[in-house]
């Protein structure tokens, strides 16, 4: 079942990433209110995901997506909610951002940006089916 916004907010479920390679699919699973292991399953894919399955899996489970990718600079330029991909000391790395607080599946609940060289988004939008 999908996670919907109830009124003017949306209850998200903090996931850590069960493996180091499962970011992609922990910030779909608090995104769409599943489990990682659903997620896993979904795709076929237990290690890294791409942009490909991140957007098809949020569009099949109704989740609006954009097409464009924007660069920012701080959270203030992010829109409410947003599926996020870092360059991190590490590795290039996928996050969620919602109406003030990072969800990041390897650092925590956070109310600014991990350490990052570079941080992109993507808008998303899940409107409720009420």
């Amino acid at each position: 079942m999908v996670q919907y916004f109830r009124g003017d907010s949306m209850n998200i479920d903090y996931i850590h990433e069960p493996t180091d390679l499962q970011c992609g699919q922990a910030v779909l699973a608090m995104v769409l209110g599943k489990t990682p292991e659903y997620i896993c399953s979904l795709l076929g894919n237990d290690r890294e995901t791409d942009l490909k399955e991140m957007k098809s899996v949020f569009r099949s489970h109704g989740v609006w997506i954009s097409d464009e990718r924007k660069q920012a600079m701080t959270k203030e330029d992010l829109p409410p909610i947003a599926l996020l991909s870092l360059e991190t000391p590490r590795c290039w790395h996928w996050s969620l951002y919602y109406e003030g607080t990072f969800y990041d599946p390897e650092h925590g609940i956070l109310q600014n940006f991990p350490q990052t060289a570079r941080k992109y988004y993507w808008e998303l939008r899940i409107h409720d089916k009420d």
